[in-house]
């Protein structure tokens, strides 16, 4: 941490105690106040802020300016307990909107563009953050939302959009689909910006090579804006991130920051933001700093893919599996394509860990049930069982793929 940041921080430690109820009893609850944060080393005495705190101030107790400036609010989808939600002052939407501008540049995408955008609106971030950067971008865009996958082709077509916002799942359904119908050729697409769900190189490469364009790996999440804080260039050498807006950390396990260029849990501080502002929260999503500076030339510091999710990890048979480590190892099998489905099952004693994978044409189910099987024996040392279907067996989503089938009574 710079002194500029530092400085930064301090200003915002100031502001909270000031105006935010929350942060008052964090602080208070810590035995802290701001004149105890006066080294950059004394930033790491203030207690981290999970999604459980920010659950616990539903509906509005993260609100740190008057609720008259509040000019939007997005809410996560509170499917695995109370929602969260987020309040946004004009200006917290306009950073946004800043950001997410410089994601679609660093993308190559230009005002000359067309942006479809299939992503859903409403309360989730994800629709309005594309269009909002793609409007403070001054391209045009086409804001179809997911689903109707007819309707998504015929704009595609008839307004020749250049640029696909998606899942990278909504992306190989309509890579798929574009082949079934064989209309690629008069698709005009030549970038993908796609984000939300953990995404292998295996996908990656599919969806490029079946619709024949670049795809870019943008990052993000409701309680910190929503999509567009990092993204890949054409370099693809890791995420640039802002941090003239956002201060990143990464931990191990125990909550100790790890040396850069190692793996752990990113950590976000929001610099900037007014109406819910937000310290030291756990992200719970997997990444390393990167050292090295882009050969794009760029200034914004960089963080690796996402591997995964510290809640996405399952424990089979004593060893921790992530699903970003399943990606590796499918990328290391020549027969598979990119799809998987794990269930897991507890029987006799013992777990069991099934991995359904789709195999490439050409390769027989006992071939690369071996194949899979031996790689994922050497690399993450447990004895599985696989079982390989044809392309398209598994489900597709207009959303977010579920992978993980934990079937084991918790």
């Amino acid at each position: 941490m710079n002194s500029e940041v530092f400085s930064q921080i301090k200003e915002l430690i100031d502001r909270v105690l000031e105006t935010s109820p929350f942060y008052k009893k964090v602080f208070r609850d810590a035995g802290l106040t701001a004149a105890d944060i006066k080294t950059p080393e004394d930033f790491e005495k203030i207690p981290f802020t999970d999604k459980e705190a920010l659950r616990e101030a539903y509906p509005m107790g993260l609100l740190s300016v008057p609720q008259e400036q509040v000019v939007r609010i997005h809410s996560t989808s509170g499917t695995t307990g109370t929602p969260v939600i987020i309040p946004y002052t004009k200006q917290d939407v306009e950073d946004w909107a800043t950001m997410f501008a410089r994601c679609f540049e660093i993308a190559g995408v230009t005002n000359k563009d067309v942006i479809q955008i299939t992503p859903g609106y409403g309360l989730w971030t994800a629709g309005i953050g594309f269009q909002a950067g793609c409007e403070k971008l001054g391209a045009m865009a086409i804001p179809m939302g997911p689903g109707n996958t007819d309707k998504q082709f015929q704009m595609m077509i008839d307004l020749k959009s250049t640029v696909l916002c998606s899942t990278s799942s909504y992306a190989l359904l309509i890579a798929e689909e574009a082949q079934r119908r064989g209309i690629k050729d008069k698709l005009s697409l030549k970038r993908g910006i796609i984000g939300s769900e953990l995404w292998g190189d295996l996908m990656r490469k599919r969806i490029e090579r079946e619709l024949n364009i670049e795809l870019f790996d943008i990052y993000g999440l409701t309680e910190v804006y929503g999509p567009g804080i990092a993204i890949d260039c054409d370099k693809h050498e890791g995420l640039h991130y802002f941090d003239d807006f956002l201060y990143f950390e990464v931990i191990d396990s125990n909550g100790n920051p790890v040396k850069d260029g190692e793996w752990g849990e990113l950590v976000v501080t929001t610099l900037k933001k007014q109406a819910a502002p937000l310290i030291r929260y756990r992200t719970h999503d997997l990444t390393r700093k990167l050292t090295k500076k882009c050969s794009c030339g760029r200034e914004y510091p960089m963080i690796d893919r996402i591997m995964g999710r510290t809640d996405d990890m399952v424990k089979v048979k004593g060893v921790n599996i992530y699903p970003g480590q399943i990606n590796t190892v499918l990328t290391d099998c020549k027969g598979v394509s990119s799809e998987y489905q794990v269930h897991i099952t507890h029987e006799n004693g013992r777990d069991i860990f099934k991995l359904k994978v789709e195999r490439k044409d050409g390769f027989a189910p006992e071939e690369v049930e071996k194949e899979v099987a031996e790689v994922f024996k050497r690399k993450i040392g447990i004895k599985i069982e696989v079982e390989a279907v044809a392309i398209g067996d598994l489900p597709r989503s207009e959303k977010k793929s579920k992978r993980v089938f934990d079937y084991r009574q918790k």
